[in-house]
């Protein structure tokens, strides 16, 4: 089973390359801002918790994050693998997922980081803000949570590094180039 971490800040083209890989491995997608979302959007308790959660540009606690993940794993039993997109934002959060894995007799396969600059970030966000007008691109959550990633959501990645899975992607360039070199570090695997 293909179980991959794509890693990166808020603009970093998870969310664009994740529908490329998921068409091309047939990969079931885990992320945690659209599940989040559905559940803001849906009106659920949860989703009235998270949505003033994500207002006030903080992170949503590692047990209902996980709780939420597992449940979406739980209702796709045969998957060819997961490809889990703004998830472990924590170190807690990623050993919570490796040891629920390891429940399921399975591991993360690989965790790929997209690599951009913070002006690259701000365009693309600026850029996306125009389109879809998310409340979670606003200026001043944005930079909260950009502030948020490179302060702690980045100290994942040494814990999977010490693992031997942390592969790093260039994240700036043209959509398929990036996608090309995603695939690369997949196939090599």
């Amino acid at each position: 089973m293909l179980n991959l971490v794509l890693f990166g800040p808020p603009g970093a083209g998870k969310g664009t390359q994740s529908e490329k890989l998921i068409a091309y491995y047939q990969l079931v997608h885990i992320s945690t801002g659209d599940i989040f979302r559905a559940h803001i959007k849906n009106h659920t308790a949860l989703g009235q918790q998270v949505s003033q959660l994500i207002t006030d540009g903080k992170l949503v606690p590692d047990a209902i994050t996980i709780a939420m993940l597992e449940e979406e794993v739980k209702q796709n039993p045969q998957a060819k693998g997961f490809i889990f997109d703004g998830f472990p934002r924590t170190v807690t959060q990623a050993e919570a997922l490796d040891a629920f894995l390891t429940s399921k007799n399975q591991q993360i396969t690989a965790v790929i980081a997209l690599d951009v600059t913070q002006e690259e970030l701000t365009n693309r966000i600026a850029e996306r803000k125009k389109l879809t007008n998310r409340p979670d691109d606003d200026a001043e959550k944005l930079k909260k949570r950009i502030d948020e990633y490179f302060t702690k959501t980045i100290q994942v990645l040494p814990y999977y590094e010490a693992q031997g899975k942390l592969d790093k992607v260039n994240g700036i360039g043209e959509i398929d180039t990036i996608f090309a070199d995603l695939c690369k570090v997949i196939d090599s695997l």
